[in-house]
């Protein structure tokens, strides 16, 4: 008969021991610390902006297995490759393979998961952090200015990279030979006057006008707003339609819509070239772009003020144009601050411009159009986490947040990111580091110079190379063919 165990447990010793870890589980553990160090890190920079409940892991199916490229992890990896100067997704992985050198461990530098990872991001899941961002920049500035939100609306172009799925949807310019031309995209977008935010946005190819797709945007304007805009969003349907909704407008008046200020047509006389004029409702075609029931729904008259604004700064293309506005009280409105504020809207170019030029959003890479659409709105994630970075640290020093410069405040962030990445850092520290990074992006701010004047020219000339007139291929045969021909002779 064998003797009893001196202790109750003896005999379970062997089972209670942790098995030996295999090399394969070490590897991926100190993967999975070192991309977590590398890429997630940085949304301690924007953790209040973009929370981490906005990117929880799925449940099951794609995107719930533990892989290097995490869904979080795959998110923070791109965003940092939007704000990188080159913007490749090689720069990523050599990122990563700086990060793993640390650790002693060398891994490949290929894209290929990284690319996939990409590629199984949810676009849902990517349009709700657009929308996220927008609304808590909408929030922010309502918290701290209590005044009249100004909502700035323009449309732009950008080209795709060109592939057969991506002319399918956005199909190049007919004048352009094939294989010769880019995808085309429109993008009518909204942004906001004081923080200089997007909000709002809607793309389209060639056929789509920038009327229609702002007329799918109504829903970003809420009671109170007003709508800056020029000439483009001057007509009756949208003024009224958003007067409805309580929202005011101030565009400009096209030349052909120019009336005789006499007869039926002015109301009233407010000042020196100020007049409350009525327009009528139009006579509704049928390939007009909204339907019989929306135009029953309109007024049959609109009350509206028409200003006259000359322009004696030098340099201006115009000596004098018109406003149309539904801002009717002359002393809270007056003629000239409605001036001044219509100057404002230039604003709007200046963020197309840090989109395209600044962060590189005019030529997209990515080869198919869900991930052309995915791409387009990580830069608009990016352009507001920076925005929003520029107005909290303008907020704190008491500096308009127009002043600063973007550029500036993109390469802070993107010089203070390997700061900010370290792990032997404590909360306080963090905190500080946060604080320099704030005082980094107020140190860098545009100088006001009104009346600046500059020629439209470009100094530096383009290189005398041939243009492609023909597919690559075809060109190749053209070249190897003169060039035997120049060797022959």
């Amino acid at each position: 008969m064998n003797p009893l165990p001196l202790f109750p447990y003896e005999m379970h010793i062997k089972t209670l021991c942790k098995k030996n870890r295999s090399r394969k589980q070490i590897i991926a553990d100190q993967l999975a610390e070192i991309e977590r160090k590398s890429f997630t890190q940085l949304s301690r920079c924007f953790r209040l902006f973009i929370p981490s409940h906005l990117l929880p892991p799925a449940k099951s199916g794609r995107n719930s297995r533990k892989r290097l490229f995490s869904k979080e992890t795959t998110f923070w990896a791109f965003f940092s490759q939007i704000l990188c100067a080159d913007g490749g997704c090689a720069e990523v992985m050599i990122k990563l393979r700086a990060s793993a050198a640390l650790k002693g461990i060398n891994i490949p530098i290929s894209t290929g998961a990284y690319c996939k990872a990409r590629i199984r991001f949810p676009e849902k899941e990517m349009a709700s952090i657009f929308q996220h961002t927008s609304s808590f920049l909408a929030e922010r500035e309502q918290e701290t200015h209590n005044e009249r939100r100004i909502i700035v609306v323009d449309g732009t172009g950008v080209t795709a990279a060109d592939t057969a799925k991506n002319q399918r949807a956005w199909p190049q310019q007919i004048q352009q030979k094939k294989g010769c031309g880019f995808p085309g995209l429109r993008i009518c977008a909204c942004f906001s006057l004081k923080t200089g935010g997007l909000l709002s946005y809607k793309t389209g190819n060639k056929k789509s006008h920038e009327l229609r797709l702002f007329r799918k945007q109504h829903k970003t304007f809420r009671e109170g707003y007003i709508l800056l805009a020029d000439k483009m969003f001057c007509n009756y349907v949208d003024l009224s339609m958003l007067r409805q909704k309580g929202v005011d407008s101030i565009v400009t008046l096209p030349a052909k819509k120019r009336l005789p200020i006499e007869g039926t047509n002015a109301v009233k006389k407010l000042g020196e070239d100020d007049f409350l004029i009525k327009w009528t409702r139009p006579v509704r075609s049928n390939s007009a772009a909204y339907s019989q029931t929306t135009w029953k729904k309109l007024p049959k008259e609109l009350l509206l003020r028409q200003i006259k604004v000359t322009v004696d700064t030098p340099g201006f293309r115009v000596k004098s144009f018109y406003i149309i506005t539904t801002l009717l009280d002359p002393l809270k409105y007056s003629a000239e601050d409605l001036a001044e504020l219509y100057f404002r809207r230039w604003e709007v170019e200046l963020n197309f411009d840090d989109l395209k030029t600044t962060m590189g959003m005019d030529e997209l890479r990515c080869k198919t159009p869900s991930m052309v659409r995915k791409e387009l709105m990580m830069y608009f994630i990016a352009y507001n986490a920076i925005r929003w970075l520029i107005y909290e640290s303008s907020d704190l020093h008491d500096v308009d947040p127009l002043q600063i410069s973007f550029k500036g405040a993109v390469q802070s962030v993107r010089h203070w990111e390997p700061i900010l990445t370290q792990s032997k850092i404590s909360k306080s520290e963090r905190q500080m580091i946060m604080n320099k990074l704030r005082q980094s992006i107020i140190e860098n701010r545009v100088l006001l110079r009104p009346g600046r004047r500059e020629p439209r020219c470009l100094k530096r000339r383009p290189k005398p190379y041939q243009l492609l007139t023909a597919k690559r291929n075809k060109m190749r045969e053209i070249h190897n063919r003169s060039k035997y021909r120049a060797n022959a002779a």
